[in-house]
Parts: structure tokens; sequence; C-alpha cells
């Protein structure tokens, strides 16, 4: 059998859960209610992105989109790696170092490659 206290110690999570659940539903419902969809000329231009809007949801986009967004993912990665080893740089001493050199001498060497490719051209 489950102990009481054992319960009370999740009792905060599980009201956090419910209190964030309902005011997310209630936000979502409420802009339905309130917030009024217009769509006129101006609206619909380009904006940002560079190509006018469109109404499928379902039609091909150029593969560039998605290359410039892998390329983004692999490159962030990279500096969420850099953060722990900044921080811990005096306890791994000269191993961490060099071990964080070859690690970004093996992005920038990839970086160099998907530049000589073009793969970071926007034609």
């Amino acid at each position: 059998m489950v102990s009481e206290d054992f319960l009370m110690n999740y009792l905060s999570i599980f009201l956090f859960l419910v209190i964030a659940g309902g005011l997310s539903a209630l936000m979502v419902i409420s802009s339905l209610f309130v917030g009024k969809s217009r769509p006129n000329k101006a609206k619909n231009t380009a904006y940002e992105c560079g190509f006018p809007a469109f109404s499928k949801a379902r039609q091909r986009f150029n593969i560039r989109f998605y290359l410039v967004a892998i390329l983004f993912i692999i490159f962030d990665i990279e500096v969420a790696f850099l953060f722990p080893w900044a921080i811990t740089l005096g306890k791994t001493g000269l191993f961490g170092f060099l071990s964080m050199l070859s690690f970004l001498g093996i992005l920038v060497v990839g970086f160099i490659y998907e530049w000589k490719k073009g793969a970071l051209d926007w034609e």
C-alpha cells in the first residue's frame, strides 16, 4: 500500500499540471471567441518568408528550407556541447581541451565541406 506522505509529495505536481492544463485550454477556447479572422489583401501578402501565401498545406517546398533547418540544428547542438565543456574545463584538464578541439575540428571540416558544396548558398 502506498503511504499518504508519498502521495502528498506529488500533490503539488498534480495541482500544477491541472492548473496549467486548465489555463491552456481556457486561453485556446477564449481565443476562438475573442479573436476574429478577417483576411484581406494586405494580410495575405508575403511577409518575411519571401514567397506569397498559399492555400494548400500539403504544397511542396524547396529542399533548401529543410537543408538550412538541419544545418542550424547541427551547429546549435555544437553550442550545447560547448557550455558544459567550458564549465568543467578546469577539472578535465589537457585531455578535455584536446578532445573538444578535435570535436570542433571535425565540425569545422564539415562546415567547410558544406560551404564548398554550395549548401549555404541561397539561389
